[in-house]
């Protein structure tokens, strides 16, 4: 962001350095050419003077050798010029007068006219200063004085006050850059702050506080942001309260529930009272499951973090009861783990989401076998519990992740629909994904995405 604001703001300081630079470069050109125009217009104005004079008494030495010393002198070629276009007397031999702009100036002299000052003398352009002043007054204009300078040392005069232009407009410029450097900085640092602070507090560390620093604004923003944070810490605080004391006191009369409506089974005597006592006792232990599932389902927000896991060695303790669970049903159980694989899982939770996904294989999937396996793909880590069983259609599968759905199929089976969207929500806390796929003709592919740990 720091970079972005500087790609903002330095160009603004160079558009406005330009602004003032340009039109003060101009004046500068402007103010130079007019300069030598009129130095050279005051010379051609004493040589027209003159040759007025020498015209009028027909001795002319004077002015050539006045000419010559002129050309020697400052490089400039000057010629006294007839009606016409003859040369009278010049500087040197063969004066051209065919320049475009020697000619055009010319005619208007001739015609009477004074000729305009010359355009701005630019360092790019090698235009030589042409000026031209008639002999004569208004109609009796005899002849013309040229004179032809070379505008190469104007045009270096120009373009080094141009560059002394530039270097004097770095000097404030690299100032209001230097200046607009530390101020970004200060600015957006509490902004940095913010930032980390809110990956701190998403991370779980809900004791995290924003530093009240840099500009106003931004102070008032660290303050709500910490009184925020207070607020959602007191909500946890009694969320988890809640939980804790929702089990202890939910636990304790749901089992005496049950043990006391086990105890009256001694009490039945008619089939239609043991039916109903079967019943009542099953309905206490779904209570009681549900409850469990409930909350897990609570206690998973507070568990965000992701840690990284040997993914053989979680998987080596929890193998033993899965082979046990899939032992009394008479199935199968594979288990193909890589070693050197290492994931980032939530605490606790990766444990769990296994234990769901193998216990649902067994339970529900009506196969004969089960394959647990993990491969590495790019940076993800990829965990398949696959069974041979009847599977799910993909409107089911999709909706097995909801809380509380259970297929028509399961609904006599022990359950409270819970499991895979607790699984679910604990993948993604951890970044990953999970997701139920077909492997083939019949069964069903739970795959859970995570990334890998370095």
């Amino acid at each position: 962001m720091l970079r972005r604001l500087l790609g903002v703001l330095v160009p603004l300081l160079v558009v406005l350095a330009a602004a003032m630079g340009v039109p003060l470069a101009m004046a500068v050109a402007e103010g130079e050419t007019q300069r030598m125009y009129l130095d050279r217009l005051a010379d051609a104005s004493r040589f027209a003077s003159l040759a007025d004079n020498a015209l009028s008494s027909g001795r002319t030495a004077a002015l050539r050798d006045e000419m010559v010393r002129y050309d020697a002198l400052y490089s400039s070629p000057a010629a006294l010029v007839a009606p016409g276009g003859r040369i009278i007397l010049a500087s040197r031999e063969n004066f051209d007068l065919t320049v475009p702009t020697v000619s055009e100036q010319l005619e208007l002299a001739f015609a009477g006219y004074r000729p305009e000052p010359p355009e701005i003398v630019w360092p790019w352009r090698d235009a030589p200063l042409v000026v031209v002043e008639p002999v004569g007054r208004d109609s009796e204009v005899v002849a013309s004085v040229v004179t032809v300078s070379s505008t190469a040392p104007l045009r270096a005069q120009i373009e080094q006050i141009w560059w002394l232009l530039v270097l004097v407009g770095l000097v404030p410029l690299l100032a209001l850059v230097a200046v607009a450097w530390p101020i970004s900085r200060w600015v957006l640092r509490p902004i940095h702050q913010l930032d980390e602070a809110t990956a701190r507090v998403a991370s779980g560390k809900l004791d995290t506080r924003a530093d009240v620093d840099g500009p106003p604004e931004l102070r008032r923003l660290a303050v709500s942001f910490n009184s925020m944070v207070d607020v959602v810490g007191r909500a946890l605080r009694r969320q988890r309260a809640f939980v804790a004391d929702a089990s202890h006191q939910l636990r304790n009369p749901l089992a005496s529930l049950r043990l006391a409506v086990e105890n009256l089974q001694p009490h039945l005597d008619s089939e239609a009272a043991r039916q109903a006592h079967e019943i009542a006792v099953e309905e206490a232990a779904e209570m009681g499951r549900v409850l469990d599932a409930l909350l897990a389902a609570t206690r998973l927000d507070s568990a965000v973090a992701a840690e990284p896991v040997e993914l053989d060695s979680l998987v080596a303790t929890h193998e033993p009861a899965w082979a046990a669970s899939a032992l009394r049903a008479e199935i199968e159980l594979h288990v193909d783990i890589p070693g050197g694989l290492r994931v980032l899982e939530p605490p606790g939770g990766l444990g769990s989401v296994l234990d769901e996904l193998v216990g649902n294989a067994v339970r529900l999937s009506g196969g004969s076998e089960i394959v647990v396996r993990a491969e590495l793909v790019g940076a993800m880590v990829e965990l398949h519990v696959v069974d041979d069983g009847t599977g799910l259609p993909e409107a089911e599968r999709v909706a097995a992740l909801d809380r509380f759905w259970r297929s028509p199929r399961h609904q006599n089976i022990a359950g409270t629909g819970l499991g895979l969207a607790i699984c679910a929500e604990l993948v993604t806390a951890a970044g990953g994904q999970l997701e139920l796929l077909s492997p083939g003709p019949h069964g069903l592919d739970a795959v859970v995405r995570l990334p890998a740990a370095d």
